[in-house]
């Protein structure tokens, strides 16, 4: 997953570079961008070439949620969920849109796992082949799962995913901000373990400082000022 990851920060950085060349000096508020950058991973890990489909979908799903939130803060009333409001009506729409492209995008991908056709390995692709592995085994499809439940999990894979990391990256940058002493440090170990090359597996696993392995350091991500660079 490493190089899809990888491919979203540089789009976010790249963006952030240009805002600040454009100013001098550009005050933004990174949450927004932070939400994105964590949507763009997620679909890409999990849909592969079918990224911008699965983009597409996941902003529903953000606008799915916001809905909800609304309706669990109104006054509830028995048998108020059947009524056709016009919250309701959208929410059904919503729910019903994103089921119907992301069976398009599985059976898609189905059929090219029956024609012999090479499966990338995404999310998507990895569970689809673990669950064809399943069924032959046992020899029976019942021990697999069906459409609509892989469609669960790739709406899983978002819903667990996607606010609780972006949560983390912005409380990381809150913690950088307040304590110089580990950026710097933070910074210091990206910049000797890469210098100027992307991130790799390897090199990511040599990192001490920069780790969640190492519970009593807090940082998990350095930011230098002076090239605007991002290294998580």
């Amino acid at each position: 997953m490493m190089p899809a990851i990888s491919l979203s920060c540089s789009d976010i950085m790249s963006k952030w570079e240009e805002m600040v060349s454009a100013e001098g000096q550009y005050e933004l508020d990174v949450w927004h961008d932070l939400e994105t950058l964590t949507g763009d991973v997620i679909s890409r890990t999990t849909f592969g070439s079918s990224y911008a489909e699965g983009r597409q979908k996941f902003q529903l799903q953000k606008v799915q949620t916001k809905l909800l939130v609304q309706e669990a803060q109104t006054l509830y009333l028995p048998g108020m969920r059947y009524l056709p409001t016009k919250r309701s009506k959208r929410m059904r729409e919503i729910d019903n849109e994103v089921k119907t492209a992301l069976r398009t995008i599985i059976n898609k991908r189905l059929k090219e796992m029956q024609a012999g056709e090479y499966i990338p390995d995404d999310l998507l692709g990895m569970l689809l082949k673990s669950n064809s592995e399943e069924i032959k085994e046992n020899r029976n499809i019942k021990s697999g799962m069906t459409v609509d439940e892989v469609i669960e999990e790739c709406t899983l894979f978002y819903f667990a995913g996607h606010e609780t990391t972006s949560n983390l990256l912005a409380w990381t940058m809150v913690l950088l901000s307040q304590h110089p002493y580990w950026q710097e440090r933070a910074r210091e170990e990206v910049l000797q373990a890469f210098g100027k090359n992307e991130p790799d597996l390897d090199g990511l696993n040599q990192l001490k400082l920069v780790s969640s392995r190492d519970t009593k350091i807090i940082p998990t991500c350095s930011f230098n000022e002076s090239s605007h660079r991002s290294s998580y």
